[in-house]
């Protein structure tokens, strides 16, 4: 029920953090694989650090921003390595700035590799899936699909977005066998979050990470090994009949009101 064995995956964003992880996830559990990065030596760093761990993986270097980047490499990946079954749309980018501080450019950039890509990658994929009679598409979301926070307009807005085109996808191709939906993650511990969670100067933890462990349940930040299973359930079979649907792995954080002062 689980097995990807004779699917291909593409997963963008994936020379590091979470996109690393869900590419060995899906290897794993059979499929083969194709990373992806906006540049080559991000990409070639990506393929050593894959080849250390025993995991055979097909790189791309593309924009997923740039339409014409996306269906060139898009049909090349089709041409070389299969028809796309499983698009992991992982690529995303968060700037930490005021709103009012915020240049419309920084917005917009935001918003255009965190929605409008997965919009793109979607659209290219979509018409051979239909051909096929299957497909899979996992959007990954954020607990900033539902909550807002200081300094992330762009990305809650973004990510919120994404909830709902993760709906629309659903819902407007689910006729054909074609699954979409979303993994939301919590805080989880990657090079991109390793400022937050610093030890201080006078050996205590920064404010920011004692907030988070006071705020999820399970005490501690996710690893991105606790987003495999997820992952692999909705990438394979096991989900044929679950759509539209956004799983957030955030150890309970969304559950949680918090501890009384």
């Amino acid at each position: 029920m689980f097995s990807l064995k004779g699917k291909v995956a593409l997963v963008t964003g994936s020379a590091h953090g979470i996109g690393y992880s869900m590419a060995k996830a899906l290897y794993n559990a059979g499929a083969t694989v194709v990373v992806n990065s906006s540049n080559q030596a991000s990409l070639e760093k990506g393929l050593k650090d894959y080849e250390k761990d025993g995991v055979k993986v097909h790189g791309y270097v593309f924009d997923v921003t740039d339409e014409n980047q996306v269906k060139l490499a898009v049909s090349k990946i089709e041409k070389e390595v299969g028809v796309i079954d499983i698009l992991v749309n992982n690529a995303g980018i968060i700037k930490r700035i005021p709103m009012c501080d915020m240049a419309v450019e920084e917005f917009k950039k935001v918003v255009d590799i965190d929605l409008v890509a997965p919009y793109i990658c979607s659209k290219a994929v979509i018409p051979n899936m239909i051909k096929k009679g299957s497909g899979k598409i996992i959007n990954v979301c954020s607990m900033m699909s539902e909550l807002g926070r200081e300094t992330v307009s762009a990305y809650a807005s973004a990510k919120g977005g994404l909830k709902m085109l993760t709906k629309n996808i659903a819902s407007e191709y689910g006729k054909y066998n074609i699954q979409c939906n979303g993994i939301g993650p919590g805080y989880i511990a990657t090079e991109q979050t390793a400022p937050l969670r610093e030890i201080q100067p006078d050996g205590s933890r920064h404010p920011f990470d004692k907030f988070i462990i006071s705020k999820t349940p399970a005490e501690r930040w996710g690893n991105p090994e606790d987003l495999d299973g997820p992952t692999v359930f909705l990438a394979s079979s096991a989900s044929d009949f679950v759509n539209g649907h956004i799983l957030y792995v955030d150890g309970g954080i969304l559950a949680y009101i918090g501890k009384q002062p």
